[in-house]
């Protein structure tokens, strides 16, 4: 299978060529966000190009005018670090500077204007015959930052990051980013090249470091962020106050920006020009750090392993006052981490995450965090897979390809990363170590860890994996339920929809949709041999805080004659709709469609009364383990079965126990058919203790049991006052997980 990127593309026709270029002509493309366009222009010179989109983010380049060119042979093309002249080297202050002739400073002034201009426009090169674009941040990374192997390489996938970023400097909606990112990926010497680079041309400004711990920050801070600065050349680099190398607080005074511009009085002096009292300094981890203070820059990094008790999401929500005066945003985080399983502070880094994404936005244009997520799959940045160009190598090549450290490249990224997942597959643990560390979605990112689970994980991650797998094939499709021209009872059609509330893998031929039997005068489902639905219900229509469980609602099939796919869950529901009675109507509209019973739980009735008054009694299943003399009066008045029940709880558990062991991950032939991702997160998350957390289990497991109900089903020969049926606990270390005694 031929590998497509997904990590960004270029949006040709997203401006109307006649705007575009009318207003590049009078250079009106304005540094920020243009709600017009909905762009974010990184362009500083009034002018834009190409337009790229990242994770939702459509940002607009600056229109390629010089381009530098190190050979006119396109193999030849590539970054490479320009030389610092030596007789400049030699000056290490901006005293030094101030003491050298006339003649000297005009010799040198273009080639220093020059690097300032690339440091605040960026910089165009010639990359194998492609025109690409640095951001002035990148430019400072890769020409003028130290790291712990000498200079940076250039990394497509860190032009992208460096992108990205200038998209949320620019943007005055947006407190910076929230980069989910794979082990070594360089974001901490990113990080700290940005501290230096921007704190080096501001006056009166914080600047500021946290880690998981103080120590971390703390090392942050003197191995990186003190070397680079202390490496700049003179005319980049303030004088500072203290030592040489300090431990707690880096503090800048006078700007050697002031006395390197043309425009400069040649008889001032640098004594005589105002300081810019700038810092740089780190912080202990804690919910409250840097409380109460103002800040330009955060570098925030390893923040999905921040453990208990400290919390990433309380730190934000103070750290994030910091950033800003009232409702203007005055200072970006930059935030960066691969993630901890989540019950070691991942789950707050992912919620963290999920509430910065781009697509999803207030009233006011930001997100629920304020920050954008940005998530850069492995395969761009694997060390020993990047091609001299810094281009990665995603699949196998004819020929060995030279690599950016020298080495010889003979399997592409994809087929290695594959390689090393086949051979962890022994280890659960190990293997979701290596998904979170190198991982390829998001999925993978925040991958737990395979403790001892109430069910089958090694075959719930099988089935995930395999689902990942088929992500470009249309084996499910969203939309929602409606009444054909809108008239109530009559026939129900199922229409397309991106943003639709259920998700199907299945549609029943034309002869099995709608169809139902009457009896004594009550309406029941027609495809009772076919399957059947489960429901967990709500009832309230909207909670205090705006929250609440949602409803869901699941269909699975059974083995049959008829024309259906057996024993494979065909529908996902899990919304909230803003009432109850949306969310009532669309599970109707399911049932009568497809025309199979309902197992729901009766705790809370709105629902199973809702079926009842609109004629479809017959619709709601009786609880299976009991006979109809036996079950109470609103049990007989509307169906459903009780949750609070111990029997009932443990045999809702072992049916899904026993579909896992027998229809999910690999089966010996194939994979199941189980499409559903966020199901089966659930399945692998559930807590039998805490019900309540686990919409998606109760259902489905609901609609095991009612398509299985001859199992629970009590005999004449025997009271049955309990269900005995219990379930097995798995250790998941291994390529099977094992029963534990």
């Amino acid at each position: 299978m031929t590998y497509t990127q997904t990590l960004y593309k270029i949006l040709p026709d997203h401006i109307k060529p006649k705007i575009l270029n009318r207003n590049n002509r009078y250079k009106k493309w304005k540094y920020g966000y243009d709600q017009e366009h909905d762009i974010v222009v990184i362009s500083k010179t009034g002018q834009i190009g190409e337009i790229y989109e990242i994770q939702g983010l459509k940002i607009a380049l600056p229109l390629k005018e010089t381009i530098y060119k190190r050979s006119n042979k396109k193999e030849e093309q590539l970054w490479e670090v320009f030389e610092y002249p030596k007789v400049l080297d030699r000056l290490k202050t901006v005293f030094d500077w101030d003491n050298t002739s006339l003649d000297f400073k005009n010799k040198w002034y273009d080639y220093i204007d020059e690097e300032f201009k690339r440091r605040e426009e960026g910089f165009w090169f010639y990359n194998q015959g492609v025109p690409t674009y640095l951001t002035g941040s990148h430019y400072m990374y890769l020409q003028w930052t130290k790291i712990d192997v000498g200079k940076p390489e250039f990394r497509e996938s860190n032009r992208l990051f460096f992108i990205f970023w200038e998209a949320c400097k620019s943007d005055n909606r947006c407190y910076g980013m929230c980069y989910l990112k794979n082990r070594r990926s360089g974001f901490s010497f990113m990080a700290s090249s940005e501290l230096v680079h921007q704190a080096t041309i501001s006056s009166d400004s914080r600047y500021g470091i946290l880690s998981k711990t103080g120590a971390d920050a703390k090392k942050m801070f003197t191995d990186k962020v003190v070397p680079i600065s202390i490496n700049y050349p003179f005319f980049f680099k303030p004088i500072q106050d203290g030592m040489d190398r300090p431990k707690t607080e880096l503090a800048y005074r006078v700007p050697a920006s002031k006395l390197t511009r043309k425009k400069l009085d040649q008889n001032t002096k640098v004594e005589e020009i105002q300081g810019l009292d700038t810092t740089i300094d780190w912080k202990n981890t804690g919910d409250n750090s840097y409380d109460g203070e103002k800040l330009q820059l955060l570098a925030h990094d390893e923040s999905g392993k921040w453990e208990r008790p400290d919390n990433i999401q309380n730190n934000w929500r103070v750290t994030k006052t910091t950033l800003r005066l009232g409702s203007r945003i005055v200072g970006k985080c930059m935030m960066g981490s691969t993630s901890n399983a989540l019950d070691k502070g991942g789950d707050n880094f992912k919620k963290l995450y999920d509430a910065s994404d781009v697509t999803k936005r207030n009233r006011n244009g930001q997100t629920n965090s304020g920050l954008y997520s940005l998530f850069i799959p492995m395969e761009w940045n694997y060390e020993g897979y990047i091609n001299t160009y810094g281009i990665p190598v995603f699949e196998t090549p004819k020929k060995a390809v030279k690599g950016i450290d020298g080495s010889q490249i003979n399997i592409g990224v994809i087929s290695h990363w594959e390689n090393e997942v086949e051979g962890l597959k022994e280890d659960q643990d190990s293997l979701n170590e290596f998904y979170r560390q190198f991982p390829r979605t998001e999925k993978h990112a925040f991958r737990d860890e395979a403790k001892q689970s109430l069910f089958n994980l090694t075959k719930i991650y099988e089935q995930i994996d395999y689902n990942e797998d088929l992500k470009n094939t249309n084996v499910i499709s969203q939309g929602n339920f409606q009444w054909e021209n809108g008239i109530k009872d009559t026939r129900v059609i199922f229409v397309p929809n991106n943003n639709g509330r259920f998700f199907i893998s299945w549609i029943p031929p034309i002869n099995l949709q709608n169809r139902y039997n009457i009896k004594n005068g009550i309406k029941y489902p027609g495809n009772l041999d076919c399957g059947s639905f489960g429901c967990d219900p709500y009832d309230i229509s909207g909670t205090v805080d705006g929250r609440g469980s949602k409803g869901s609602l699941h269909g699975l099939t059974k083995f049959t004659m008829e024309d259906v796919p057996p024993n494979m869950f065909f529908l996902e529901y899990i919304a909230r709709p803003q009432t109850a009675e949306i969310f009532f109507e669309d599970v109707l509209m399911a049932l009568v469609f497809y025309g199979m019973p309902l197992l729901a739980e009766n705790n809370k009735p709105r629902l199973l009364y809702y079926l009842k008054r609109r004629g479809y009694r017959g619709y709601s299943m009786n609880r299976p383990d009991k006979i109809y003399n036996k079950l109470s009066v609103t049990e007989r008045e509307i169906g459903g079965i009780p949750n609070s029940s111990e029997d009932i709880k443990q045999a809702h558990a072992a049916a899904i126990e026993d579909y896992i062991e027998n229809f999910i991950g690999y089966t010996g032939d194939n994979y199941g058919d189980l499409y559903f991702q966020r199901t089966l997160e659930d399945w692998a998350k559930f807590n039998i203790n805490n019900r309540t957390l686990h919409d998606a289990s109760i259902s489905s497991g609901l609609a095991i049991m009612a398509c299985n109900k001859n199992r629970y089903r009590p005999t004449a020969e025997r009271k049955i006052t309990t269900v005995p049926l219990t379930f097995k606990k798995y250790d998941n270390k291994g390529v099977n997980s094992k029963i534990l005694n």
